[in-house]
C-alpha cells in the first residue's frame, strides 16, 4: 500500500513539474516595488513577488529560473540580452500619442541659467542611474559623439573617469560610492529606491533641489505644474521649452520592456496575467514619493512584441552603437582593420573566400567572410557585430533601415554614373499577355521583398485590387523566400541536385530561379508566364545591349500600353528604382567605405595581376554584387535609408507594407516601433 501511495505521489510530482507554471514570479528591487507587487498579487493570484537587491541580481535570478519577469530600460535590456543571460523582451510599454513605444531622452536645466549643451563641462549633473538609457547611455554617448568629453577608450581609463573629469560632481546611482559620481546623491547611491535621486523622478529632484545643474531624464519627467521653470538643452547649443522635446532631444529610444527567458508558454502566461483589468499597473501614487514602480507611471498600455524579437532587434543598431561607444575596446588584434563581409549561401561564400585570400597583404587580410542562410540572417549578424557589411537591393535597404542599419555605398551600372535602374515585367512574345490580362497567370519573381521582383509589381497590383492575398491574383509562381507551402513556391526548382536537396524556394543562389537571371530562367523554361526583373537582365545574360535571339523572343508589358521590345524599357517600365547598396552599422560607415574603396581599386576589373574581380561571378550570377556593377560610390555620411530610396519608392513600399505577409519577419521585429531610426 505504501509503495502504491509513493508511486502515485511521484506521479503527481512529475506531472506538476512537467506542466507549465501557472504563476509569474515578478522580480522586485525595492521595498516599495515589493509592496506594490504584493497588492497586485491579492487581486491577481497568478502573480507572486520575488525580491532582489538590484537589477543584475534579478536578471540572474530569471536566467536561473528562480524568477520569471522584470521590466527593464534599454541599457538593462542590452545586459539581459547578452549570451550569458539570454533574456528576451516580450512586452513593451506604450506611452500614448506623445511617443508610442519610444521615449525621448532629454537634458533638463533650470530656466535662465544661461548655458548650452556645449558648456556643460564643469557643471554638476544628475543621472537616473549608471548604465540606464536616458540617464547615462544616451547623454554620455551624445557628449562623446560631439567630442565634448575626451576619452581614448577602456585601455586608457574607464568611461566613468572621463565623466568625473568632465563634470565637477554628479549623482549617478550605481556608481562607485566613494567617487565624484556619487557626491551629489542623498542616500546610498544605489540603483534602487533607497537612493532618493534614483530614476527619472529622483534625477529631476536632484536638479530641483539645486544639487545638480542638469538632469538627464525622459521627456515626460517634469511635472506640468513645474514646466515653466525649466528648459531643454538642444544639440545645436540652443534651449527650448520642456514641451518641445520632439524638436529638442538627445535621442529617441525604445520603451521599457518586460523581459523573460525565451519560453513561448511563459510569455503567453505573462501577457495574460498583465492584461487582467483588476489592477492599475501604471500608478505608483500610493507609494509616494517613489515613482515608476514595476512599470513607468507614464505608460498607458502594454504592447506584445513579435515572437522572434530579441534584445538586439528590439534596441536597434543605432542604440547598440551608442552602448558600444561607451564600451570602447582597444584594437589589438592583427585583423582589427579587416571588415567582415556577409555572404548568403555557398556560392557567395566561395566568392567571398576568394576575395579574402586575394585581399591578403603583409600577412593581413582586408576582408573576412561570414555566412548567413538568408539576407535577413546576414542583417542580424551585422546588427550584432558578427559581420560588418553586405550589398542588398532596395527592398532590403528598407528592411535594413528599419533595423537601424544605413546605406553607405551604392552600385553604379553605367560607367560609374547611374545609381538607379528600371523595374520591368517580361513575357514571351506572341502569347497575347498584357498587364491587364495578368490575373490567373504564373509569375516569376527575383525574391520576396526584392525591389524589381516583388515590391514594385506587387505594390502596383495591391494598388489596383486592394487585396493583400496575391495568391488570388497569380495562380502559382516562384518567389524565393516565400513560405514553402505557398503557391509562390510551386514553380521553384531548387538546385536540381537530387542529393541533399534543400534549396527549393530559398532566397539564395542555391535556388536556380532566384535573383534576376533566375527569374528570367523561370520564364524561359516556361515555369511562369511573366518575370519581374531589372531592365538590364537580358544584357547581363547575353553580354549585349542589342537585340539578340533571346530578347527578341520576349517583350515588356506595363499598365496602359501594348507590349514593346525589351530594349524599350525607358518607355515601358513599372518604376525607376534605386540601385543596390552596401549597408552597415552607423558607426562603421567610414571603415567600410575606406576598405571597400581600396579593394575596388585593386579588384574592380581583376587588376593587380589577379584573376579575381569584385563584379564578376564565374560560378553563378550577381554574387556579392550585381555583375553589371561598374563601381561602388560612397553615399554621404548621414544619408538616411528614406533619403536614399526616394519618395516614389518609399510611397510604393509603404503601400505594400499594408500587407503584413509582405513584411519580412526581421522587419516586423525592428519596425514594431520606430526608435531605431534617426529623427
Amino acid at each position: 500500500m505504501n509503495t502504491v501511495l509513493l508511486v502515485a505521489l511521484l506521479g503527481c510530482l512529475g506531472a506538476a513539474f512537467a506542466s507549465p507554471a501557472q504563476t509569474v514570479r515578478w522580480c522586485l528591487k525595492s521595498v516599495q516595488e515589493y509592496e506594490k507587487c504584493r497588492r497586485l498579487a491579492v487581486v491577481e493570484p497568478r502573480i507572486s513577488c520575488f525580491r532582489k537587491e538590484n537589477t543584475l541580481d534579478c536578471i540572474i535570478a530569471i536566467k536561473d529560473k528562480l524568477a520569471d519577469a522584470i521590466t527593464l530600460d534599454g541599457g538593462d535590456i542590452y545586459t539581459a540580452g547578452l549570451i550569458n543571460y539570454d533574456l528576451h523582451p516580450i512586452i513593451a510599454e506604450d506611452y500614448g500619442t506623445s511617443s508610442d513605444t519610444c521615449y525621448f531622452a532629454v537634458a533638463v536645466v533650470k530656466r535662465g541659467t544661461g548655458f548650452g549643451i556645449k558648456e556643460l563641462k564643469g557643471k554638476k549633473s544628475c543621472h537616473t542611474g549608471l548604465g540606464k538609457s536616458a540617464g547615462w547611455n544616451i547623454p554620455i554617448g551624445t557628449l562623446l559623439s560631439m567630442q565634448l568629453i575626451d576619452w581614448a577608450g577602456t585601455e586608457d581609463s574607464p568611461i566613468e573617469d572621463a565623466v568625473m573629469t568632465y563634470f565637477t560632481a554628479s549623482c549617478a546611482p550605481g556608481a562607485q560610492k566613494d567617487t565624484k559620481l556619487c557626491q551629489l546623491c542623498r542616500g546610498d547611491c544605489s540603483r534602487s529606491h533607497k537612493e532618493p535621486y534614483y530614476d527619472y523622478a529622483g534625477a529631476f529632484q536632484c536638479l530641483a533641489d539645486g544639487a545638480g545643474e542638469v538632469a538627464f531624464v525622459k521627456h515626460l519627467t517634469v511635472p506640468n505644474s513645474e514646466k515653466s521653470k525649466y528648459e531643454l538643452l538642444c544639440k545645436d547649443n540652443t534651449r527650448q521649452p520642456i514641451d518641445n522635446y520632439k524638436e529638442c532631444h538627445l535621442a529617441r529610444v525604445p520603451a521599457h520592456a518586460v523581459c523573460s527567458r525565451k519560453d513561448p508558454r511563459l510569455a503567453e502566461l505573462i501577457w495574460n496575467v498583465l492584461n487582467s483589468d483588476s489592477f492599475n499597473l501604471f500608478s505608483s501614487q500610493a507609494y509616494a514619493p517613489a515613482k515608476n514602480l514595476m512599470f513607468k507611471d507614464s505608460a498607458v498600455r502594454l504592447v506584445r512584441l513579435p515572437q522572434n524579437t530579441d534584445a538586439f532587434l528590439y534596441l536597434g543598431a543605432e542604440y547598440l552603437s551608442i552602448i558600444r561607444s561607451l564600451k570602447r575596446e582597444p584594437a589589438t588584434s592583427a585583423t582589427s582593420t579587416a571588415i567582415k563581409w556577409c555572404a548568403v549561401g555557398k556560392a557567395e561564400t566561395d566568392k567571398c573566400d576568394t576575395w579574402s585570400v586575394n585581399s591578403l597583404k603583409d600577412d593581413t587580410t582586408a576582408i573576412e567572410c561570414q555566412t548567413g542562410n538568408t539576407v535577413e540572417d546576414c542583417m542580424t549578424k551585422i546588427m550584432r557585430k558578427k559581420a560588418d557589411a553586405m550589398a542588398v537591393d532596395g527592398g532590403e535597404v528598407y528592411t535594413a533601415g528599419k533595423c537601424g542599419l544605413v546605406p553607405v555605398m551604392v552600385e553604379q551600372y553605367d560607367e560609374c554614373a547611374a545609381s538607379s535602374y528600371f523595374a520591368v515585367a517580361v513575357v514571351k512574345k506572341g502569347r497575347g499577355i498584357t498587364w491587364e490580362t495578368l490575373r490567373g497567370k504564373r509569375s516569376c519573381h527575383t525574391g520576396i521583398g526584392r525591389t524589381a521582383g516583388w515590391n514594385v509589381p506587387m505594390g502596383l497590383i495591391h494598388k489596383q485590387t486592394g487585396d493583400c492575398d496575391f495568391t488570388k491574383f497569380f495562380s502559382s509562381g516562384c518567389a524565393p523566400g516565400a513560405n514553402a507551402s505557398s503557391p509562390f513556391c510551386a514553380q521553384c526548382v531548387g538546385s536540381r541536385n537530387p542529393v541533399g536537396e534543400d534549396f527549393k524556394c530559398k532566397a539564395s543562389a542555391g535556388e536556380q530561379y532566384y535573383g534576376y537571371t533566375g527569374a528570367l530562367r523561370c520564364l524561359i523554361e516556361d515555369a511562369g508566364d511573366v518575370a519581374f526583373i531589372k531592365h538590364s537582365t537580358f544584357g547581363d545574360v547575353t553580354g549585349s545591349k542589342e537585340l539578340t535571339p533571346l530578347n527578341h523572343n520576349h517583350v515588356l508589358i506595363c499598365p496602359g500600353k501594348l507590349p514593346v521590345p525589351v530594349t524599350d524599357y525607358s518607355s515601358c517600365h513599372l518604376a525607376l528604382v534605386p540601385a543596390h547598396a552596401v549597408v552597415t552599422r552607423p558607426e562603421s560607415h567610414a571603415d567600410v567605405v575606406r576598405v571597400v574603396l581600396a579593394q575596388q581599386a585593386m579588384f574592380k576589373n581583376g587588376g593587380t595581376g589577379s584573376s579575381f574581380s569584385l563584379f564578376r561571378s564565374p560560378n553563378g550570377k550577381n554574387l556579392l554584387f550585381k555583375d553589371s556593377t561598374k563601381c561602388l560610390q560612397e553615399i554621404p555620411a548621414g544619408t538616411s535609408f528614406e533619403q536614399f530610396l526616394g519618395d516614389e519608392y518609399m510611397t510604393a513600399i509603404k503601400s505594400l507594407r499594408q500587407c503584413t505577409d509582405s513584411t519580412p519577419a526581421l522587419e516586423k521585429s525592428c519596425s514594431f516601433h520606430s526608435c531605431q531610426q534617426k529623427h
